[in-house]
């Protein structure tokens, strides 16, 4: 077993996860261990407090991390060793976890992760858990994946950073007692305690370098005040001559010795190896060699044309144990350390050439579609190659197809800051090789505006998609599939700004350019006709959007291709249009099955499926079915705050969903905060004066009067109604909302004059804008009878209500909240949920 080996332990942790092997020469670091011990216990209320090892390189970080492990390890359950140096395979590395926690399979590696982070911060089935994330050295790329629970995290970095997000002990060089201790530990009577001090302190204490030192003494038996005299004098080819065990540079003869017996028997296989030192250091794809061998240039395409040859090569690389294969995985890995030394002994000429045959492989094995949920798997194994391998500086419109292809990819599985992150890089490195208007530095920069759509950065998404479509039609033309896509993502972004029908001529034109060059059923239509169909609900014009969105789903649901993502988007905003357009059960119905086929296809924490959710909770509120509202908002809004936190338009669109739900329940003191809680973002997201801004006040009004003050609820809807009418006009759904809850506020205050003339007002305008049988009609109709009693309009009022009563019947039912409450002469109240956008 080598020193970097990892082995299960017979005692101690139940599951011991990928920890390496401890260095038997690990010294001194006693104090650091107790301090450790102690600081990693910290306890605030059951949740341990994570902690962070930071110092330069060589300090022994990592080891003090192993060290920590295996010496406490009786102390835990569950140890896991996660390699973070590489922050976009942080995600799976933890989802990798739910099969020992015994969690189902999920659909995807974002609901994966989510999942293990519930089950560690739960305790359930370990409490006593280590998770240690090794070389993290970007915060802000891991700490949303760092697990709060009743177990402890362990991080080391570089990064000083770290300080200020977790608890972190600083690892320096070794005191010099402990550098002595080290190297007559490892030197024995070869070095004395002064000769050990001088070397100590020649080479700074650094613990690499002390190990790097005594290795090379230990093995040629040079005297000490040798080493010392060639140290001041060649520093690096001194250095260079031994390298310490577990130092990622290090390698040894014998491997030197495999390759050079298999290039005389094989050249073909040390071709093959020097091309892997090119890709990642984690796995590579067995079938990138097949699928992508079509594309490569002229050093790999004899090998890889030739299946034989190419089965003899890696056979070969396997038996000199160049290579780790992995027949269940079908993948192949070169340690890290080889690949080092074989980029590093490659012409500078070579390496180039082999670079870009790497970068071929990558482009040429990528599944064509990721929207195509069944070939994620594959796109996240090439994922872990993008960096490393260098794909962001080539030019080949091949390669860079597959870059954006996989920014697509995490986007559609909702990894959305990992994919903002490779769009910045794409974006300045395009552009400095090709140019601010190039093609493909605009496609990115559609591709990071539907990014910040997708966080609702909408002044951010409304900026970059503005600029790069003008550039866009201007190098391009207006009728190109890509200023068409361009055209897509400015419309959700005017849709951000409040921009409702701007965006619905933006969309219809869209529809029209792609229906002209695809048809009306390519899934880029489909695309275009969904948003303009949510473009139509907002404008309250939900007849119309039932109609877009019912065509398009019937024939997504019998068509492959079209993606389960998409699908789900489209049912779900039918439900929501059926339900809007007054008709309350069938709506329910049809979002409880969207929100299970989410479930079942895309898993309970994926994007689309916690806005199913969503809008089913919704859809049980105003059947009535309260209790299940309550508990699926309570758990979506909770969800939605862990995946995006609290500034983020769908977990605000949740709080206000929680409060609705609350309210309707009894619960008037939590729904009041839960709604303050949202409104507290509202502005900071859409502006004081979008839409959704003014409607979410509506409910705040609300609130206030049924909890004694109908003054200050008048106030609040009067700015409110004022608002909307000049954003959306006073026939708009929200803005009639409105005037029937400021309706009932003036009947509050006494005044049923006022109460009337403006309910007659809100009848007549519904009437024309809506149907006699939409809930607004009936609302308005029940509340205008009572005010219309009041003013003593007796028989107007009785014929009214007799009427409403009638098709509130027919149309909700007779068992329904809102028709009991209007049989008993009670007045009915609106209020707002946030669709998304």
């Amino acid at each position: 077993m080598t020193e970097n080996s990892h082995s299960m332990v017979p005692q101690g942790p139940k599951i011991w996860e990928r920890v390496p092997k401890r260095n038997p020469n690990f010294t001194g670091r006693a104090d650091l261990l107790s301090v450790l011990r102690k600081s990693i216990n910290t306890v605030t209320a059951v949740v341990a407090q994570p902690q962070a090892l930071q110092g330069l390189g060589g300090v022994g970080k990592t080891q003090l991390a192993i060290e920590y492990a295996w010496q406490y390890r009786a102390h835990y359950d569950l140890v896991w060793w996660i390699s973070a140096d590489q922050a976009v395979l942080v995600p799976s590395s933890l989802a990798a976890m739910g099969q020992v926690l015994g969690l189902p399979p999920m659909a995807g590696a974002e609901q994966a992760t989510q999942a293990v982070l519930r089950s560690l911060q739960s305790g359930v089935p370990y409490r006593s858990w280590l998770v240690i994330f090794d070389n993290a050295e970007e915060p802000d790329y891991i700490k949303d994946f760092i697990p709060r629970g009743p177990g402890h995290v362990l991080i080391t970095s570089r990064n000083s950073r770290w300080s200020d997000h977790e608890p972190t002990i600083q690892v320096d060089v070794f005191r010099r007692e402990e550098s002595v201790e080290f190297l007559r530990k490892r030197l024995g009577g070869a070095v004395s305690e002064a000769g050990a001090a001088l070397l100590a302190e020649k080479l700074g204490d650094l613990p690499l370098a002390l190990e790097q030192a005594a290795a090379l003494l230990a093995r040629t038996l040079m005297p000490v005040d040798e080493y010392i005299s060639l140290l001041e004098e060649q520093t690096g080819r001194l250095l260079s001559l031994e390298k310490a065990p577990t130092y990622p540079q290090s390698m040894t003869a014998a491997w030197q010795l495999s390759v050079s017996q298999l290039e005389d028997r094989v050249p073909e296989a040390v071709e093959l190896l020097r091309c892997c030192a090119f890709f990642g250091p984690e796995p590579i794809p067995r079938d990138v060699f097949r699928r992508g061998n079509r594309l490569v240039g002229p050093r790999l395409a004899p090998i890889l044309s030739d299946a034989i040859l190419l089965t003899n090569a890696l056979s070969n690389l396997e038996r000199y144990a160049l290579v780790k294969v992995e027949p269940a995985a079908r993948t192949l890995q070169v340690h890290r350390l080889n690949q080092a030394l074989l980029r590093d002994e490659t012409p500078e000429k070579d390496r180039a050439e082999l670079r870009h045959e790497v970068h071929l492989l990558l482009a040429g094995s990528a599944p064509s579609d990721p929207d195509d949920e069944t070939k994620w798997a594959s796109f996240e194994e090439l994922a872990a190659h993008l960096e490393p391998s260098g794909v962001i500086s080539c030019v080949d419109p091949n390669v860079r197809k597959f870059a954006i292809d996989l920014v697509r990819y995490l986007y559609v599985r909702g990894s959305y800051r990992q994919a903002q992150t490779l769009l910045g890089e794409y974006i300045e490195k395009w552009t400095e090789l090709s140019g601010a208007r190039h093609q493909d530095v605009l496609v990115a920069q559609i591709h990071l505006g539907n990014i910040k759509l997708a966080l609702t950065l909408y002044p951010e998404a409304y900026e970059i998609d503005s600029r790069a479509l003008e550039v866009m039609r201007e190098v391009l033309g207006h009728e190109q599939p890509e200023t068409l896509w361009a055209m897509n993502g400015y419309a959700t972004s005017l849709r951000g700004r409040g921009d409702f029908l701007r965006a619905r001529d933006v969309d219809a034109e869209v529809r029209d350019g792609y229906e002209r060059l695809y048809g009306e059923n390519e899934i880029r239509t489909l695309r275009a006709r969904n948003n303009l169909a949510l473009d139509y609900a907002l404008t309250s014009e939900y007849g119309e959007a039932q109609k877009i969105l019912q065509s398009a789903y019937l024939y997504m649901s019998g068509a492959e291709g079209s993606g389960r993502r998409l699908l789900l988007q489209t049912w779900t905003n039918l439900s929501r249009a059926v339900r809007l357009n007054g008709q309350f059960h069938v709506g329910t119905d049809m979002a409880e099955e969207a929100y299970r086929y989410g479930v079942a296809q895309l898993g309970e924490d994926h994007p689309a499926t916690l806005l199913a959710a969503k809008d089913l909770a919704i859809s049980q509120r105003r059947t009535g079915r309260l209790g299940e509202a309550l508990e699926l908002m309570r758990d979506t809004y909770t969800r939605l705050r862990r995946l995006y936190g609290d500034v983020h338009a769908d977990t605000m669109a949740a709080a206000v969903g929680l409060s609705n739900a609350l309210r309707a329940f009894g619960e008037l003191d939590e729904a009041k905060a839960m709604v303050d809680r949202a409104l507290e973002f509202y502005p900071q997201v859409f502006g004081e004066d979008h839409p959704f801004t003014q409607a979410s006040r509506i409910n705040l009004a609300l609130l206030a009067r049924l909890g004694g003050d109908a003054a200050k609820a008048r106030e609040i809807d009067q700015n409110a109604l004022k608002g909307l009418t000049e954003r959306l006009g006073r026939d708009h759904d929200y803005t009639v909302t409105c005037g029937i809850n400021l309706q009932n506020d003036l009947a509050a205050l006494g005044e049923f004059d006022q109460a009337r003339r403006l309910g007659e007002e809100n009848y007549q305008r519904i009437q024309t804008h809506f149907t006699p049988d939409h809930y607004l009609s009936l609302v308005c109709a029940a509340n205008l009878s009572l005010d219309l009693r009041a003013t003593g309009a007796e028989n107007e009022a009785a014929r009214l209500h007799e009427e409403t009563m009638r098709r509130f019947d027919l149309i909700v039912g007779r068992d329904h909240p809102d028709t009991l409450a209007a049989l008993a002469g009670e007045r009915l109240n609106c209020d707002f949920d946030p669709p998304p956008i």
